[in-house]
Parts: C-alpha cells; structure tokens; sequence
C-alpha cells in the first residue's frame, strides 16, 4: 500500500522533515479519490503522484518562506488534483505500449526463454519508473519556484478563501468515503458522532 496517499505522502513528509504536513496533505487526497477503483479497463486518476507532488509543493515552498500554513496545504491541494487527471493519462499510454511486451514475453514463454521474460518484466518497471520520476522533477522544478514567488502576492481575500478551503476539504472527502459505503443508518450514525465530537470540542474550548 505504498502508493496509497496516506501513505506516500507521510513518506515524502518524512524525507522532507515535515512528516505532519505530508499525513494532512495524503489523508485529504486519500479521501477525495477513495471511491476511484482501478476495476476492469477503468483507470482512476493517478492520487500517488497528486499526493507526492502536493506534499513536496507545500512542504519545499512552506521551509522557503518561513511556515507550512493551512492555506499554503490547501493551495497545493488543489494545485495537484489536475496533475493527478494528467498522470491518468500517462498510465493509459504506460498501459497501452505494455500490450507489446506482454505478447512479446508470451511469445517468450512458448519457447521457454525465461531471460526475456524477466527482461520484458524489467522494462516495463523501468518505464513507469523514469514517466513518473521526470513527471515529478519537471513539475517541482517549475511549479515550486512559482509558488514561492506568488504566495507572498495573493490578496487577503485568497488567504480567506483557501483557509476555509482547508476546512472544506476534509469534509468532502468524509462525504466521499461515506457514500462508498452502502449500508442503511451509517449516514445518521456518523453525523451524531460529529455532533457529539463537535460539541465535546466546543465545550472544553470554552472551559
């Protein structure tokens, strides 16, 4: 499970020092993409590459000037979910030119050359391997440096906005994975839970 948002995002979290941005940043991703099922012919889009890139985006352009903010996570939120539909796209392709070298390595098999096999195996690792390494490097190299000149510029209101974006967001996803679920009474059952969690944190908020 590795290539699952709330996992890799922790893991870049971790080499990048900030292990807590990255499980928010994984967590949201995780959550907005988790009733997308890779099934049958349909491929979702890619979350582990959204949640990577969104990870070093806010954790790389938070050290740079001062603080990994709540509005700063969200911006790279939702900077990553078009890169994620766009590394879909890349899969279809890696998919798509992977037909040849399974026919290739089933010719193989007929004739017992277990090396070509293993070859064939060994470069369609190697393909999906160096798509989503360039794909990463050429989205951090323009888009943190970006992000790093614009942040400072954007207006009050921005700030607003993405804040209550921050917010927004997990509640989305809580919608999402609920509706993945399709048992009776776990709607009414998981909003008591936040009524009560809601009001237990309001109260000793106050006191």
């Amino acid at each position: 499970m590795v290539s699952r948002p709330v996992i890799i995002a922790p893991v870049v979290g971790v080499i990048l020092g900030n292990p807590y941005a990255g499980l928010i940043v994984g967590a949201i991703l995780e959550l907005l993409w988790i009733d997308r099922i890779p099934i049958g012919i349909y491929v979702p889009p890619n979350d582990s590459i959204a949640a990577a890139f969104a990870a070093s985006l806010a954790i790389l352009t938070g050290q740079s000037l001062g603080a990994v903010t709540n509005e700063l996570m969200a911006l790279a939120i939702l900077i990553a979910i078009p890169f994620g539909i766009l590394a879909k796209k890349i899969d279809v392709k890696i998919i798509e030119s992977n037909n040849l070298l399974s026919d290739q390595a089933l010719a193989a098999a007929r004739v017992g050359d277990f090396r070509t096999i293993e070859r064939k195996t060994y470069i369609g690792l190697t393909k999906v391997f160096l798509s989503y390494f360039v794909l990463l490097l050429i989205l951090q190299i323009t888009c943190i440096p970006l992000l790093i000149w614009i942040y400072p510029k954007l207006p009050a209101q921005i700030h607003t906005m993405l804040s209550l974006t921050y917010f927004f967001l997990p509640l989305l996803g809580i919608a999402v994975g609920i509706n993945t679920i399709k048992l009776r009474g776990v709607i009414p059952v998981f909003c008591v839970i936040f009524l009560v969690v809601a009001a237990a944190l309001g109260f000793f908020d106050v006191y």
